[in-house]
């Protein structure tokens, strides 16, 4: 098998696109679809300040180093979980990128620990205020997250979402017909109103395999091991059914996600519609000042839970 490009010998082979690669072609091809994404999408321009939310995991540390060789000024912010046994090593996978990589590219990297901060694990969190682990989990991190990149003036905020979880997504929103997250679902969320982060996907062009096929030829050291914490997870059963789906018709994911985009582009201009809906229904929190649709943020309700059940 070789190279659609050069002709030497291709590394790896991509079916939805009936084509293979060699190393440096393929490093070429990844860069080019978030080039692709970032312009098709206007999700940010060479004098922006980017904030990539990582996980240790090899899409968030691959979207760094994409975004970093593309010349991009993007700093990263990783938010410690405190999860035994696994938050140390995801950590340390990040340091060890921002040591070796990052760091001669003159971007930051930002640690927030839930352990300090919030007061206790996030394992220990959720039982405290009775709410399944992951959905505490996402709470935190979103919250944390769009702080980070408010308070220190990023102008945008970039995750690691690929086609994968993208197409699981859409499944699943699709099979609850769940419109609200319809609307929401695009690679790029608007700054809505003042204390909202712009919110950015520009993996979505690139699948799980494609991605950590970079990963392990860049030497990008990564976890491999999926949280403990996602056990039982929907999402992990639409990736399997998308999955075999895709062995059978190489490029499912592509045309369902992509036709969704399409669609949604045609039927209404989504981001328009979004912020005015945003503008009309949120309002500042009464406690952090972040915007929510209550008087009270989730997290902020949720750390309140939690704190009047932590020992003092």
């Amino acid at each position: 098998m070789n190279c659609v490009k050069c002709k030497t010998k291709a590394v790896i082979g991509l079916p939805r696109h009936n084509a293979a690669f060699c190393k440096p072609c393929f490093n070429e091809f990844v860069h080019d679809q978030v080039s692709r994404a970032i312009k098709a999408e206007r999700m940010f321009g060479r004098a922006d300040r980017i904030l990539v939310a990582v996980s240790g995991g090899k899409d968030s540390l691959a979207l760094w180093d994409v975004l970093l060789k593309l010349g991009y000024h993007a700093d990263a912010l990783y938010v410690d979980l405190g999860i035994p046994g696994y938050s140390a090593k995801s950590r340390e996978e990040v340091e060890r990128y921002a040591d070796r990589v990052a760091k001669p590219c003159h971007a930051t990297l930002l640690i927030h620990t839930v352990q300090e901060e919030e007061g206790a694990g996030i394992r220990e969190l959720a039982d405290l205020i009775n709410r399944p682990t992951c959905s505490a989990c996402g709470t935190i991190k979103r919250y944390q997250f769009n702080r980070a990149a408010v308070e220190q003036d990023y102008d945008v905020m970039a995750t690691g979402h690929n086609l994968d979880d993208e197409a699981a997504r859409l499944l699943g929103n699709v099979l609850h017909w769940q419109d609200d997250y319809l609307d929401k679902q695009s690679p790029s969320l608007p700054a809505s109103v003042e204390g909202f982060a712009k919110k950015v996907k520009p993996l979505y062009r690139l699948t799980e395999r494609e991605l950590a096929a970079y990963a392990v030829l860049n030497r990008i050291d990564y976890i491999v091991e999926e949280c403990p914490m996602a056990k039982g997870s929907k999402l992990l059963l639409y990736k399997e059914v998308l999955n075999r789906l895709e062995t059978e018709s190489p490029g499912t994911k592509q045309r369902f996600y992509w036709g969704f985009l399409e669609k949604q582009a045609k039927a209404r201009p989504v981001p328009t519609s979004m912020a005015e809906k945003d503008q009309a229904t949120l309002r500042p929190c009464a406690t952090c000042g972040q915007p929510t649709t209550a008087e009270t943020c989730s997290y902020c309700k949720m750390m309140a839970r939690a704190k009047a059940g932590i020992p003092r």
